[in-house]
């Protein structure tokens, strides 16, 4: 059977980098395999979840390459969660417990002081029915906690390797909260085994509800699936990413002009035993992904490697990939291509052509200088045009002839007339898009 897997945020908040490191391996995995990518919106935080940040995230997912084979909200799936609930207490494995928040901290607190395990103890189990309907009458209503079986939970985890958890060590979690809402762990199981879900991919965090969800698997009779646990995204001084860090949102990243095959390459490569460098679309990406080989230590994300990958990307990016973002910035689609073919090399990102599509376009005021004679001179070697490539040549040669200048003291001059700058793309290509009449205007300090 193909693979089934799945991406599960919640419409909380922007997707930021570090959530594009599950979503892309759970994608990448797929197009790996031939399996089926799902997103499931985790939505039952009704407080906070909006259908804004849903839509969001589809369109986070969309700019890195990534189209679900289907989408589904826990939302619409109560009843579902409802049924589960209903079997799980019929076979005694979830049962109510009546202890405020404040009790349960007094009660860890004890137990830390007398050098135990902070673990619950059950007292739950042990109310009569008398004494529950007292608790209820005092207005009390129980949150729900999942029964664990004693023992070891073990899974040979595609990531981490074998791995295990000593249930004895961890306290019943809790399902459904006292107003009858879902945390995350329930639905997530109920979502995985009704979809089919056969692998599921996700961050190291999840390590210890793993061990829960695969008892709660078990227990509503449902196959248990393939666990991989990826080590997590930092910054570079090994921060924790989260939804605060609104620079490092895709979005935030979009807007800054980075390439997506950049920011998917930089957030799933890096912390593996692949290089980090520029790929071209997602199934070249899925070629270099082995989760077998992601390391277990954390990843950090370094927002300057992104700017390097980006400038190699960008470099290598043909006319064709740009041609609709060139023509934003005022682009002509006849100068395209040759403009593209000269700036590109001096780009970070695509949207820096703007800087060097003024140079060509002006106005632009020119930087002359102390050289009006040598300046006098490259406006009388100026052939007619057209000009190409070996214009340049024929310039620079006429002038060096008639001053006897060469190298930084010949053509810096040149290049801050014609451009304003002292530095930029080969002159050789860039002078012929600036054109006689402009080239003219600036060498005798017009601005133009």
């Amino acid at each position: 059977m193909a693979p089934v897997v799945r991406f599960a945020p919640s419409p909380t908040g922007f997707l930021h980098i570090g959530n594009a490191r599950p979503a892309l391996f759970n994608a990448l995995f797929a197009r790996r395999t031939g399996g089926q990518f799902w997103l499931r919106l985790d939505d039952t935080d009704t407080a906070r979840s909006t259908p804004e940040f849903a839509a969001a995230i589809e369109e986070d997912l969309r700019w890195l390459g990534i189209v679900p084979d289907g989408t589904f909200r826990q939302s619409e799936r109560l009843a579902v969660y409802d049924a589960a609930a209903e079997r799980l207490k019929a076979a005694g494995r979830l049962y109510p417990a009546y202890e405020t928040p404040d009790e349960l901290e007094r009660r860890r607190r004890r137990q830390l002081g007398r050098g135990l395990p902070p673990v619950y103890d059950r007292a739950a189990l042990k109310l009569t029915p008398e004494e529950k309907a007292a608790l209820e009458a005092e207005g009390r209503r129980p949150h729900w906690r999942f029964r664990l079986d004693p023992g070891t939970v073990t899974w040979d985890d595609l990531v981490r390797g074998p791995c295990h958890v000593e249930a004895d060590s961890l306290s019943d979690p809790v399902l459904i909260r006292e107003d009858g809402s879902y945390l995350y762990t329930l639905p997530s199981v109920v979502d995985d085994a009704e979809t089919g879900v056969t692998h599921v991919i996700r961050g190291e965090d999840h390590v210890t509800n793993t061990a829960v969800q695969i008892q709660i698997f078990s227990a509503l009779g449902a196959p248990v699936p393939v666990f991989a646990h990826h080590n997590l995204l930092t910054t570079a001084s090994g921060e924790g990413l989260s939804k605060r860090l609104g620079h490092l949102s895709l979005r935030g990243l979009r807007a800054a002009g980075y390439e997506p095959m950049a920011v998917a390459a930089l957030a799933v490569l890096t912390g593996s035993a692949e290089a980090v460098r520029p790929v071209s679309d997602l199934d070249e990406l899925a070629a270099l992904v082995d989760l077998a080989h992601v390391s277990r230590a954390p990843a950090k994300f370094d927002e300057h490697e992104l700017d390097g990958l980006n400038a190699r990307l960008v470099h290598g990016l043909p006319c064709a990939a740009v041609a609709d973002r060139l023509a934003a910035l005022g682009v002509p689609p006849d100068r395209a291509e040759a403009f593209w073919e000269v700036v590109r090399a001096n780009l970070t990102r695509v949207s820096d052509a703007a800087e060097w599509w003024r140079v060509v376009q002006g106005p632009l005021t020119p930087v002359t200088g102390e050289t009006p004679d040598l300046l006098a001179v490259a406006r009388q070697a100026l052939p007619p045009e057209p000009w190409d490539s070996g214009t340049w040549k024929q310039v620079t040669d006429g002038v060096r002839t008639a001053t006897g200048l060469k190298g930084k003291a010949l053509f810096l001059p040149l290049r801050l007339a014609l451009t304003g700058l002292d530095h930029g793309p080969d002159l050789a290509g860039l002078l012929p898009l600036i054109g006689r009449e402009r080239a003219l205007a600036r060498l005798s300090g017009e601005t133009a």
